[in-house]
């Protein structure tokens, strides 16, 4: 009897084994039950967190707080808007808006304007003395646009106020710039230190007297060919014995084969034209 039992106790045992095989096998692994503690503790706080700092009225009326609108609404104005300047000074207000300060709001220099508005006769609006206003735009920064007026305040007729040549509503300077370096300081100076500084920059630059006046409405052309640097620097060509007053002949002149040199790539991706050695 003991051996007709034992087969169905074997079987018996197996299939316990195997249960306890299978129960291993599908255990969640320890560090994802860790990870997912974490997750949950940190939605849960994210959670808490929106429900304690965002406003109530938070997508009222679109993403940003429904009751800024009326705590807005309750400040005082203290700006009035070039509108109402023009109402009392239209001829300033036209000559700024044809004028190169055509984007530039009259309190951004004169400071809010509505309590002047509401009471022109007793309170005045500011009016901008010395030079600091206007350097706040137009001291020279490198990261400007090029073309923009810009000077050095040490060079340029220092101390002296700058209404003193330039009315504030109409800048336009008593007479053009002749000097390239008014508005191109940076290149002026690595050309004066080059072996071209000797000549004029309209040698290379075909620049129209507009753009004297308005830089941005008149580029000037530049080279786009090698063939362009060549008239001074092959030596197939001859150059010529003077340009724009510069006498050549007592300079002496790189020259190369144009045909074998740089291949096909242009003189100013290997030299800065402004102040070519060779790199």
């Amino acid at each position: 009897m003991i051996e007709s039992l034992a087969k169905p106790v074997k079987a018996l045992r197996a299939w316990i084994r195997g249960r306890r095989a299978g129960s291993r096998r599908r255990r969640i692994p320890t560090q994802l039950i860790q990870l997912g503690v974490i997750f949950a503790v940190v939605g849960v706080g994210m959670f808490l967190m929106r429900q304690k700092f965002v406003p109530d009225t938070f997508g009222d009326l679109g993403h940003y707080r429904a009751a800024a609108v009326a705590a807005n609404a309750e400040l005082e104005p203290r700006y009035a808007g070039w509108q109402e300047c023009a109402m009392c000074h239209p001829d300033k207000v036209e000559a700024k808006n044809s004028s190169f300060h055509r984007t530039v709001s009259c309190e951004s220099c004169h400071g809010p304007a509505n309590d002047h508005a509401s009471n022109p006769m007793q309170l005045k609006p500011e009016l901008p003395a010395g030079r600091e206003p206007c350097l706040a735009c137009h001291s020279y920064l490198a990261s400007r646009p090029t073309g923009f007026p810009q000077i050095i305040e040490e060079r340029h007729n220092p101390v002296r106020a700058c209404t003193g040549c330039h009315d504030a509503h109409d800048p336009t300077p008593p007479e053009s710039i002749q000097e390239c370096s008014a508005c191109h300081n940076t290149i002026a100076r690595s050309k004066a230190v080059s072996p071209h500084a000797p000549l004029d920059c309209e040698v290379c630059h075909e620049a129209p007297p507009e753009h004297k006046v308005q830089p941005r409405a008149h580029v000037p052309k530049k080279p786009f060919e090698r063939e362009f640097c060549g008239t001074c620097h092959d030596r197939r060509a001859r150059p010529p014995e003077e340009i724009r007053g510069v006498d050549l002949s007592v300079y002496e002149i790189p020259r190369i084969d144009l045909v074998t040199h740089g291949g096909t790539f242009v003189c100013w991706q290997c030299h800065y034209q402004h102040s070519p050695e060779a790199r």
